[in-house]
């Protein structure tokens, strides 16, 4: 398979990777840095971590308020940064307007930042908000566990994360570390800037040159060898009901991609370990994932989730078969698949630009196969066509939306009905339908349940196909396992069913993307379904505090309040997005996940606040979100412009319009159309902000959960 990137290296050294990929409607760019926390210091553990943070901060040229941050929230986008063990990455994804304020923003950003000591002062607070929520956290602490169990000479099991005091900012000699960090590794030579988007190869190199040469000029730095992964046998301490296998390599070749390698091992077809261990009734859960990557080395994680009646020895040596034998396997006829998934699934702009084009690799395992596997066959559903049916009208519980062009080649259906329950019995389609580069959901909200399904109409119709066949005759199901969460996310994940329709029998449900034969083989598939057809019940809303979640040690608080104006709404969350975040996190430093918002959930558009604090009461919290709501309304501005473009339905990702029309139909509006919410953003006046502003302030529509009691 030809691959789509393109290469080119700057004069001052910057190495630049080119995506182009007509289909997108955005694009994205990452910035990789070739050093991480283990490059760092010894003395000053987290210091690369803390530096990823102080970028944020502005620079000369781009304070805070015009900063990389402020600018792709404006637009729309998104953005994020993650310090590894040996890289650092930068990453947006930005409407194609925005690409070239985006990508000046991030190259100044880290070319050029302003490291004072006030700053520093201040966000090394939060390093050490993060850092007291890590080590509270049970999943974090766990894997922590496990790097411990290599080499105590190896840097993984060393501490990293970095806290109050391993960041001494006052310290004369913690300054000439953190600037010369900055001047060896933030260099041309140090550095990879993949660039993806719908422009064409030479617009993309002209934007690379452009804003690559604010880069120092630089040769690549080698980065100091790690010892050993290993000074004798892995052997972590396990805990009841789950199996952790730690698998290392030593010398992996350098151009090695572990992806192919680490889902086959996960694959759920017969023939394989998790097929073999579901159809025993042992496992509940199952992943393999990479906790380490660099110079050759790598540390794969195997986890199994047991059932009380799993026998743990043998769980453990059946997977250490499977892996001797998948070492060993002819996998020709699989990597042909692997390759077509590749080029079958829609990826998104950010998806391509961290790409890894590296080659799908096999290690071996050490030991001989005795169980008889097979590696699985072909998955079907790559093969999928569009059937050809007789005319079959739309089913009275379906609306179907043409804002979504067939040209797009992508497809979605929305279904929500009332039923029993059914737990995880659609999760090893789920599995299925990724490899064929379909989206396929399957949730529970309150006594309703929702299936969402899209990607390109073939394989989307194959899928539905299947999955209300297994809906019709449900096998044993059981409660999906679900991973522990942080306060602030166990709130997030209740507030949907809090705002939940009641429930009603019936289905209701929502198409879009389907062109004419595609779109009568989907009626007749509904056709089907026994339970009556349904308009979507009138959302419900009730205000009040509702307490929820572990009280644990930080104390987290989530606020939704709907707005009737959804123009209005959006556009007074996208002008104090900024200002709240500056206020709550970086003023008042009350944690690191502070954020506000625009959502829809449920068919309620509104504003959600969310704040958890290792410092701050629920009282605190709540007084300090009453405090912004009396400042001054916000002013209107030339966000407003920015704001309505992004509901061109041309430039706004195709997965974020079935979303959009979704909530709109459950609220009750078949004709949404959001070229009409563009042209209402755009004739906002003053005076319908300072509406929703008075609206917000009054408190009389507030809905709290807090993972704590009432606060006055």
């Amino acid at each position: 398979m030809s691959s789509p990137f393109q290469h080119l290296t700057l004069s001052n050294g910057l190495r630049v990777r080119l995506c182009h990929a007509p289909h997108l409607k955005r694009c994205a760019a990452v910035v990789r840095v070739q050093a991480g926390s283990h490059d760092a210091p010894v003395a000053y553990p987290g210091l690369a971590h803390f530096l990823e943070h102080l970028f944020f901060l502005g620079t000369e040229r781009f304070p805070v308020e015009d900063g990389l941050m402020r600018f792709v929230q404006r637009q729309g986008g998104q953005l994020n940064a993650s310090t590894r063990e040996r890289t650092t990455d930068f990453f947006f994804e930005v409407p194609l307007t925005a690409m070239a304020g985006a990508l000046e923003r991030l190259c100044d950003m880290l070319a050029n930042p302003l490291l004072t000591r006030e700053r520093q002062r201040a966000e090394r607070e939060v390093i050490h908000a993060e850092w007291v929520a890590w080590s509270g956290n049970a999943e974090a602490q766990r894997e922590y566990a496990l790097l411990r169990s290599v080499s105590p000479q190896h840097p993984l099991g060393a501490f990293h994360a970095g806290n109050r005091d391993s960041l001494p900012v006052d310290e004369p000699a913690f300054q000439v570390a953190l600037t010369d960090f900055h001047r060896r590794f933030y260099q041309a030579g140090q550095m990879v800037l993949s660039l993806s988007g719908p422009q064409s190869p030479k617009e993309l190199a002209a934007l690379a040159q452009q804003f690559g040469k604010f880069f120092a000029t630089g040769s690549a730095v080698p980065q100091i060898a790690p010892p050993p992964l290993l000074d004798g046998p892995l052997s972590p301490e396990q805990i009841a009901g789950q199996l952790d296998l730690l698998v290392a390599h030593e010398a992996l070749p350098a151009n090695a991609n572990l992806d192919y390698y680490l889902a086959g091992i996960a694959d759920s077809r017969p023939g394989g370990l998790v097929h073999e261990l579901r159809e025993r009734g042992w496992l509940e859960d199952f992943s393999a994932t990479s906790l380490y990557r660099f110079d050759g080395q790598a540390l794969l994680h195997v986890k199994a989730k047991l059932s009380a009646t799993a026998d743990r020895t043998e769980v453990e040596r059946l997977t250490h078969d499977w892996l001797a034998f998948f070492g060993t396997a002819d996998h020709r006829v699989l990597l042909l698949e692997h390759e077509r998934v590749q080029t079958f699934r829609s990826l998104g702009a950010l998806e391509l630009a961290r790409r890894d084009e590296g080659r799908p690799t096999v290690p071996e395992h050490p030991g001989a196969s005795r169980h008889p596997w097979k590696l699985p066959e072909p998955e079907p559903l790559l093969a999928a066509v569009i059937p050809v049916v007789e005319p079959t009208s739309v089913p009275p519980g379906l609306t179907v939306s043409p804002i979504l062009p067939a040209s797009r080649n992508f497809a979605a259906l929305y279904l929500r009905w009332q039923a029993d329950h059914l737990g995880d019995v659609l999760n090893p389609l789920v599995e299925r339908a990724s490899r064929a580069g379909v989206a396929l959901q399957w949730t529970r909200c309150a006594s309703t349940w929702q299936l969402r399904c899209t990607g390109a109409p073939a394989p989307v119709l194959a899928v539905i196909g299947q999955a209300l066949a297994m809906l019709e005759n449900p096998a044993s199901a059981r409660e999906p396992h679900e991973p522990r969460l942080i306060p602030i996310r166990q709130l997030m994940q209740q507030l949907p069913h809090l705002l939940a329709p009641a429930s009603a029998p019936g289905w209701t449900a929502l198409a879009t993307g389907f062109d004419a034969q595609a779109q009568n083989a989907l009626n007749q598939l509904l056709g089907r379904l026994a339970d009556a057809p349904l308009k979507p019940v009138p959302p419900r809303f009730q205000a009040g505090w509702q307490a929820f979640g572990d009280a644990g040690d930080e104390q987290a608080l989530l606020l939704f309040s709907p707005l009737a104006d959804e123009a209005a709404g959006r556009l007074l969350a996208q002008l104090i997005q900024g200002p709240f975040y500056q206020r709550l996190r970086s003023e008042l430093q009350l944690g690191y996940a502070v954020f506000s918002t625009f959502r829809q959930i449920q068919g309620h558009n509104g504003l959600m606040f969310g704040v958890q604090s290792p410092s701050a009461s629920h009282g605190e919290i709540l007084d300090h979100l009453r405090d912004f709501f009396a400042r001054p309304v916000p002013l209107l501005d030339t966000s407003q412009d920015t704001l309505a473009a992004q509901f061109h339905e041309p430039l706004m990702p195709s997965a974020d319009v079935a979303e959009w029309l979704w909530q709109a139909h459950l609220a009750g509006n078949e004709q949404a159309d959001p070229q009409i919410l563009a042209a209402r953003i755009q004739q906002l006046q003053q005076p319908d902000l300072d509406r929703a502003w008075a609206d917000l302030g009054s408190e009389k529509h507030w809905l709290i959960l807090a993972n704590g009691p009432a606060s006055g």
